[in-house]
């Protein structure tokens, strides 16, 4: 009976780590679910805020591109004006100039 009630014992040891193994086994599955499912939600957050970033980077490339141009436009405008200022100046005392060179090139001094 001793033998017996040992025997008892022992099976019942076995059936409770056998018990705890599986429960073991369960909480390590569940942890592992868990964690390929949070590393897919994050993987989801940072694809949403990489676009989210670029969609911004593309929008203030767009819109500096478009002030570069009326930029280059302003600038042309600029250029022009002084081109036509510095032309006509040169035309209004192209006439003094010439005669200040030839009376200095043709009078001579001693």
């Amino acid at each position: 009976m001793e033998a017996n009630r040992g025997q008892n014992g022992i099976q019942q040891l076995l059936a409770a780590e056998q018990d705890a193994q599986h429960i073991v086994n369960a909480a390590r599955n569940a942890k592992m679910a868990r964690l390929k499912q949070a590393k897919e939600e994050a993987e989801k957050e940072i694809a949403e805020y990489r676009a989210q970033v670029e969609y911004e980077f593309k929008k203030k490339v767009a819109e500096s591109s478009g002030y570069s141009g009326a930029n280059v436009k302003r600038l042309e405008t600029e250029t022009d004006a002084k081109i036509n200022h510095l032309q006509n100046e040169a035309a209004r005392i192209s006439h003094d100039v010439v005669q200040m060179l030839l009376k200095n090139v043709t009078t001579v001094r001693n």
